[in-house]
């Protein structure tokens, strides 16, 4: 077995210790809030069966790097948006990740620190999206 010279845990370990972190509780309290953008990292299977925060912008996170880029031809308009972004994932391991990637590339984020695992648990609303016949 190879070893790694760096842990994924280790990954988020350093991540977390320069981003900003939102709790759960905060977040809820945000929900409404015009200049805040949440942003959904997890696959789309995650979605379906676990349902999502309402209002949230589902951006994959293989393609995040991407989408936040001016210059690229895959960016989305809703990053070039002076708002607040707060990204979450289902623990909030990935979204710890990427938003210390989006912070070396210049892009200002913060993300869910528990992620949606303790969402509902807080009193989170949650959303599904319609089933298709």
């Amino acid at each position: 077995m190879t070893r790694l010279k760096v842990t994924a845990a280790q990954m988020v370990d350093a991540a977390r210790a320069r981003i900003n972190e939102v709790e759960t509780p905060d977040l809820i309290a945000m929900i409404d809030a015009p200049d805040v953008v949440i942003v959904d990292l997890r696959d789309i299977r995650e979605r379906q069966r676990s349902g999502y925060i309402p209002g949230s912008f589902h951006a994959p996170r293989g393609m995040i790097e991407f989408w936040i880029d001016p210059e690229s031809p895959y960016f989305k308009p809703v990053f070039g948006e002076d708002k607040a972004f707060v990204f979450y994932c289902a623990s909030g391991w990935r979204s710890a990740i990427t938003t210390a990637t989006l912070l070396d590339m210049g892009f200002e984020a913060a993300h869910l620190r528990e992620g949606f695992s303790t969402w509902e648990k807080h009193g989170g609303p949650v959303e599904f999206p319609e089933k298709k016949d």
